[in-house]
């Protein structure tokens, strides 16, 4: 497939050119020993006084090259396994969201564990998502099972690949203990790691932090998957200007990537970006403007010039509710991403730039992800499917709608949407009279109903609880007034 591209090959060859200026020039701020010290037996220059780093382009140029181009997200069950790029676009959730519309009275307030539990198994059954990255945040999580109440349910209702995020080391830890419960020991949960762990170490502009630093590279050395992602914010945390924040940002990913490489040769990872352009009228975070698709389309150039998978959080909205400003916010950024071959889209079910989870829109987002994956798929082109003898034979003034041809392909050609609407108006009032949002409710509803089929087995949810006293009851549940 040939992707949309926003850089020519010259523009691409700068951009890596000024990224290797600034690693060596510039450097970064390192605030974690442990990675100071790596980065320094491996050739980087290390000033102790002020803990910046410098990446000689030499250095750069041999551990990029050691990056493999493929990564792998592990599902509790195999058949959920999703390896990018040949499996891509693989969609995953937005994450880590402080706040839910209520379901029942669609007000905003403090996600809980039981959400985590709904939210999961929305996710395990609709068809458009891959990875289930936990949506929000668990408020009545005790203070020692902050991940632990969150990951608990997700797990237990989803056999996707799931996606986390650890406070620090000990968590990390913790989070492993856990997936060797679920598998039966260490040893199997290794043979296939169905956790994928996330972080974002290169805070911009240009500086690494002590603990997400240290989690990745504690993964990368147990050879665990782990992948960072790259946050820079135009006119605040890097340039005022697409091109530079092109270029610090790819910079920012060399890094990290050189600090996995560091830490354990060939570990797999992931070009992951949340690039935005600051609303400079308000300093507002514009993660829903068209300048963050385009931004993630030319690190999608980047990614392909490094031969690597690419993606990040694409489709994101700074809308409230499920209106207009939310669709084509989500929909025209995810369309550039595929378009310019992103082989991973963070973009389900988040409103208000991250910060609220939303039922009806993960279903809503759902339907734009098949459609994503129906354009990525492409035009079966082939003399069969070019068709002349059936136009041939049914000529001027005919009809196609009862040849063989027809109804071998009338469920595949086609993406036969559950969600949008294609009635006719009276149809339509008939039936309610109902808008997107509404019947994506009903359809939330109606999964919620039918229990899941994913949860652990009694054995297995006796031996984590045996090991995590007072843990919560993470019940897939209706909510009250349902």
């Amino acid at each position: 497939m040939t992707f949309a591209e926003l850089l020519t090959q010259e523009q691409v060859e700068r951009v890596h050119e000024a990224s290797l200026e600034i690693l060596e020039n510039v450097g970064l701020l390192v605030r974690f020993e442990k990675a100071r010290d790596l980065f320094a037996r491996h050739g980087c220059k290390v000033d102790l006084e002020t803990q910046i780093v410098k990446f000689p382009r030499a250095v750069v140029e041999k551990y990029r090259r050691m990056m493999p181009p493929t990564f792998t997200f592990y599902g509790r069950d195999p058949k959920f396994d999703r390896t990018i790029p040949k499996d891509s676009p693989v969609i995953v959730t937005g994450s880590s969201a402080p706040n839910v519309l209520d379901p029942v009275t669609g007000q905003e307030r403090r996600g809980r564990s039981d959400d985590i539990a709904r939210i999961a198994h929305l996710i395990n059954e609709l068809p458009g998502y891959d990875i289930f990255s936990v949506s929000i945040l668990a408020d009545d999580a005790p203070p020692d099972q902050f991940t632990v109440a969150r990951l608990y349910p997700a797990l237990k209702y989803c056999l996707k690949p799931v996606r986390i995020t650890s406070k620090d080391l000990p968590d990390a830890h913790t989070i492993l203990k856990l997936g060797s419960l679920i598998a039966g020991g260490d040893d199997a949960y290794r043979a296939h790691p169905f956790i994928t762990h996330h972080y974002c170490p290169v805070v911009s502009p240009l500086t690494m932090d002590h603990l997400s630093t240290e989690a990745v590279m504690f993964f990368a050395e147990q050879g665990l998957p782990v992948y960072p992602t790259i946050v820079p914010n135009a006119g605040l945390t890097s340039p005022m200007s697409l091109a530079g924040t092109l270029a610090q940002g790819n910079a920012e990913f060399l890094a990290a990537a050189m600090l996995m490489q560091m830490s354990r040769e060939g570990t797999p990872l992931i070009y992951a970006t949340l690039p935005t352009v600051a609303d400079m009228r308000s300093g507002a975070y514009a993660s829903g403007g068209i300048e963050c698709g385009m931004l993630h389309m030319a690190h999608a150039q980047m990614a392909h010039f490094y031969n690597v998978p690419s993606g990040g959080y694409v489709g994101l909205t700074n809308s409230k509710i499920n209106d207009a400003q939310s669709g084509y916010e989500t929909g025209m950024s995810t369309a550039a991403g595929v378009l310019a071959g992103m082989d991973m889209l963070n973009m389900g079910g988040l409103l208000e730039a991250l910060k609220v989870f939303d039922f009806a829109k993960a279903v809503i987002d759902d339907e734009i992800a098949l459609m994503l994956k129906r354009a990525k798929r492409g035009i079966e082109f082939s003399e069969e499917n070019l068709a002349l003898d059936i136009i041939s034979k049914i000529g001027p003034g005919g009809s196609f709608i009862v040849e063989p041809h027809t109804i071998k392909r009338m469920k595949t050609a086609g993406l036969l949407t559950k969600l949008s609407d294609r009635d006719t108006r009276t149809q339509w009032e008939k039936k309610g009279a109902l808008d997107t949002n509404a019947r994506a409710m009903s359809r939330v509803r109606e999964i919620i109903a039918q229990g899941s089929s994913a949860v652990f087995s009694p054995e297995v949810d006796a031996r984590i609880r045996a090991e995590f006293n007072g843990l919560i009851a993470g019940n897939l549940e209706m909510p009250e007034g349902w």
